[in-house]
């Protein structure tokens, strides 16, 4: 029996607008030039979603959690306090490169990908549509976490510019 079936299956969630609401921060990315730095710097002040929240911690009954966020490596750190403040379970971040700007749904697929190689991955939890569309195309199990409210300005930051 190999290594990957003594271990559990992986849950894979998104961060912003899945786990934390990032409302408070959108104005950041309805001025031009967008302000990034602004706009990940005011991420450790995120609300947790309840939602989101209270399905990682049921997942972590059967899973391992692992987060796969379209946040930057230079986020690491606040993402890290932040999970672990609000609660959630311990697991491996997934984070883009800092220079790398390819659409959400690439970049995120490219990594389920790369998980499912080597373990099962029961499901990916999104609020991206683009990233939960591509997911399942390529045949993986996806929750849409349609609970926060959409952001045009988040939506086009995530497709065209490639940083969330």
């Amino acid at each position: 029996m190999s290594d990957s079936a003594h271990r559990p299956p992986l849950a894979v969630f998104d961060i912003d607008n899945t786990l934390s609401d990032t409302a408070h921060r959108q104005h950041f990315l309805e001025r031009r030039p967008r302000d990034w730095t602004g706009f990940f710097g005011a991420a450790l002040d995120d609300p947790p979603l309840a939602r989101g929240v209270a399905l990682a911690l049921e997942s972590a009954a059967e899973c391992e959690v692992v987060y796969l966020t379209g946040r930057p490596e230079r986020c690491r750190a606040d993402t890290l306090e932040w999970l672990e403040r609000h609660g959630l379970p311990e697991g491996r971040v997934w984070m883009r490169g800092d220079r790398d700007r390819r659409p959400a749904r690439t970049t995120k697929l490219e990594v389920l990908r790369r998980l499912a190689r080597g373990r099962e991955v029961r499901m990916l939890v999104d609020d991206d549509e683009l990233v939960v569309q591509a997911a399942r195309a390529a045949g993986f199990r996806v929750l849409h976490a349609d609970w926060t409210a959409d952001s045009p300005a988040l939506k086009d930051a995530q497709e065209r510019e490639g940083r969330t």
